[in-house]
């Protein structure tokens, strides 16, 4: 009876670590993609500490590469110094990925704060170029996100450009992709997008760090149930003789 809970923990144990090496490639992708899209909305979020969550869980990821393959021929050949290793491996993870989870329920909530205090100076430096990086990063987030200005189209009668140009009119990214002669003129309201940028890109940054913490949870909690397994085979060779004589003749448990 009890050789069969040790041959169902190895079964599963093996099943895991194979799962595992999926796992990093989809936390390395997961990590990548919060860079990635850090990347296109970094002049509205500067505090780069917000990163730290998705270095670690490109770190973590490279580290279940490691652990799957140390999992896999500790179970298989059912090595005592290879299942401690790999449970401390383990456990080292699941508690790097807890960090993961505290440090991103700390940088979600202050995103709305940090954004409110930067996107304001990122519209003032805007000058209509392709060549300037906050106007490549005003007009990429408005044509993603739908919007105009900081809260409404109007925002922009505030900024350096608007005062400057002198046309009365936004920029074209402004412009829902439904009108095919839009100019941005605030004369015609009715081709720009009527919702403001700051709250659009507070969910998406928000967004982005939920799917963080969303994944270092599910991935933790798949972690335990390796580490129990892995107990469960360490417990009982430790434990019951008759076992340890199967394993050292060579034969299976």
């Amino acid at each position: 009876m009890g050789q069969c809970g040790v041959i169902s923990s190895k079964t599963v144990l093996v099943f895991l670590n194979l799962f595992f090496w999926a796992a990093a490639g989809i936390l390395c992708y997961i990590g990548a993609y919060v860079f990635i899209t850090y990347d296109d909305y970094d002049h509205f979020f500067e505090d780069i500490y917000t990163f730290i969550p998705a270095m670690v869980i490109i770190a973590v990821g490279t580290l279940l590469f490691v652990i799957g393959f140390i999992g896999c021929c500790a179970t298989i050949r059912e090595s005592r110094c290879g299942l401690v290793t790999f449970s401390a491996v383990l456990l080292l993870v699941f508690a790097t990925e807890v960090v993961v989870v505290v440090l991103g329920y700390i940088y979600r909530a202050k995103v709305e704060a940090v954004v409110n205090h930067s996107i304001q100076k990122v519209y003032n430096e805007y000058k209509g170029t392709n060549t300037d990086a906050p106007s490549r990063a005003i007009d990429y987030v408005q044509r993603q996100l739908h919007c105009c200005g900081i809260h409404n189209y109007s925002d922009w009668m505030n900024t350096y450009w608007f005062i400057e140009s002198k046309n009365n009119s936004v920029p074209l990214s402004c412009c829902k992709p439904t009108i095919s002669n839009c100019t941005g003129t605030l004369m015609r309201p009715g081709d720009l997008y009527p919702e403001g940028c700051e709250v659009l890109v507070v969910k998406k940054l928000k967004d982005i760090m939920l799917y963080v913490i969303l994944a270092a949870l599910a991935f933790a909690a798949i972690q335990m149930l390796g580490l129990l397994c892995a107990c469960v085979v360490l417990c009982r060779r430790g434990h019951d003789p008759a076992y340890e004589l199967l394993v050292n003749t060579g034969i299976d448990a």
